[in-house]
């Protein structure tokens, strides 16, 4: 009797390590649902055509799956891959274009967004259990915690960031959109609820952020102090929140995430549908269906992020649902900037 016991002790141990060993996987935003991921990632996905942006039937390649949370792609700027923050084991890791996986930061203590400023630092949101923070994590000699309050009050879900040629620095949290100058504190430039990913159009004159709880994209003037002024829709996206969908993740929200943008101006938004691509006008110019897959199973896995990369920055890069995909394009992304 006592052995048998001890043999179901065991059998249920292994099933206990194994639901914790999963769950692992889908905590945090950057793992999206990946503690569920549902129906396996496709490998054979091609691209409709997009004039300027991609070529008909162009390969979207899986590059790795599973890895454990994906967030805040960023290029190197060797253009030999990209870092992303592995958000369940706490690392920013490296990819490089033959598909092998490296540490780049052991200890990112919760990073969420990445970018780079013109001194080569990688810089990140934060969201650590001590208090959430914008920080340089890399490189080690210049790791540095750059603010984590605004007006004495602390940040609330820090998600993205994007920094200038002037490394001007513009972050979001649920509470809004912040700046902060070199050496200076953050303040608080816009006031919006469930702010996600936001990006500098080429010349710096205007930030681009996405709204998960509306239509457009929203477009602002910058100011010469930082200041975001004539607010306005920009694109609207194909990806709305659909009330009482039988998938959850359509019912949540628009799936509006990260942003990029490319050298003649385009923007990129990761949503619900893919990758959804904007003129400089803000004109609907398609979707490519990349990193994207199981709502037939009302189980939708979805781009949660993206960035240019390669040594021609020609590389579209994707992460989400634990799943980091590419696609050649017909555009660059932007030279001046890391994002």
């Amino acid at each position: 009797m006592e052995s048998r016991s001890r043999r179901i002790f065991a059998v249920l141990a292994v099933v206990v390590l194994a639901a914790a060993i999963a769950g692992a996987q889908g905590r945090g935003r950057g793992g999206g649902r990946g503690a569920d991921q549902g129906p396996p990632p496709p490998k054979d996905v091609a691209a409709p055509a997009i004039p300027g942006v991609v070529a008909a039937g162009t390969h979207i390649e899986l590059v790795a799956f599973p890895v454990a949370g994906t967030e805040g792609p960023v290029r190197l700027l060797d253009g030999s891959g990209i870092l992303w923050t592995e958000r369940n084991v706490l690392h920013i890791s490296k990819i490089d274009l033959n598909g092998n996986r490296s540490t780049f930061v052991e200890s990112a203590e919760g990073a969420n967004g990445l970018a780079w400023d013109s001194k080569g630092r990688l810089l990140a949101v934060q969201r650590p259990s001590t208090g959430e923070k914008v920080a340089v994590l890399y490189p080690p000699a210049s790791v540095a915690t750059l603010a984590d309050n605004v007006d004495g009050k602390p940040f609330n879900a820090l998600n993205d960031l994007v920094v200038s040629t002037k490394d001007d620095i513009y972050f979001t949290d649920t509470q809004g959109i912040y700046f902060m100058r070199p050496g200076g504190k953050a303040k608080k430039v816009a006031d919006f609820k469930n702010m996600n990913g936001v990006v500098l159009s080429n010349d710096e004159k205007t930030l681009y952020a996405n709204h998960k709880d509306g239509e457009y994209i929203l477009a602002f003037d910058v100011q010469p102090d930082g200041s975001l002024k004539n607010q306005r829709n920009f694109g609207k996206y194909k990806s709305l929140t659909t009330a009482g969908a039988a998938d959850p993740r359509l019912a949540e929200d628009n799936g509006a995430d990260g942003m990029a943008i490319d050298d003649a101006g385009r923007v990129y938004t990761a949503t619900n549908v893919g990758v959804e691509v904007f003129s400089p006008k803000g004109e609907y110019l398609g979707a490519i269906p990349i990193g994207l897959w199981g709502s037939e199973q009302n189980r939708l896995q979805k781009p949660q992020n993206l960035t240019f990369a390669g040594p021609d920055r020609n590389l579209l890069y994707t992460v989400g649902s634990n799943a980091i995909y590419r696609v050649k394009l017909l555009a660059q992304g932007i030279k001046s900037r890391g994002k």
